[in-house]
């Protein structure tokens, strides 16, 4: 154990893949686990991802290793991606490690604002809290206040805050809407 510190209270109940909303621009976007799909969709939206907007050194920003970081993550994973028609506008993803697992998340930057990021984040922690995860943290930049506020907005609550990141957990139960 770590000593992570997580919240008392439990969120959620949250929904499970697959599902569909439409977001803020009248876009009907669909919400899918990727088990065993082809990761071609995923590449093509990194590969085209703007990399003035990575984080903590993700998503890498050349073609082999996005390769390489996403056959890991969706090997090792949970993962729920939002899908416009046959493109892959964002992904979340669950990765576990010695005291919870961790939370990613990636919007493609025309998508950015329209809602998909509150609607792709509840759905991974449904998906992760029907696949049997508890704890869940992220780390976020301190000065990222639309994903601060996102996080808050689900049940994270910080729980460490040094230097230029923030540590932000919560706690899930299994559950749908």
């Amino acid at each position: 154990m770590t000593g992570r510190i997580y919240p008392d209270e439990v969120a959620g109940p949250f929904p499970t893949p697959p599902r569909e909303f439409e977001d803020a621009e009248g876009r009907l976007i669909e919400l899918q686990a990727a088990g065993g799909m082809d990761p071609e969709p995923v590449v093509e939206m990194y590969t085209a991802f703007d990399p003035a907007d990575r984080a903590q050194g993700i998503p890498p920003s050349q073609e082999d290793r996005i390769r390489s970081w996403l056959d890991t993550l969706l090997t090792e994973g949970l993962n729920v991606l939002a899908w416009d028609g046959p493109d892959v506008v964002g992904h979340a993803v669950l990765m576990p490690d010695t005291d919870g697992w961790e939370l990613a998340i990636f919007v493609y930057q025309p998508y950015q604002g329209a809602g998909i990021g509150t609607q792709l984040i509840e759905t991974l922690l449904g998906y992760g809290a029907a696949e049997g995860v508890e704890r869940v943290w992220l780390t976020v930049e301190r000065w990222n206040r639309p994903a601060i506020a996102l996080y808050k907005s689900v049940g994270f609550e910080p729980c460490e805050a040094e230097s230029f990141e923030m540590e932000m957990s919560l706690v899930i139960t299994d559950g749908e809407e």
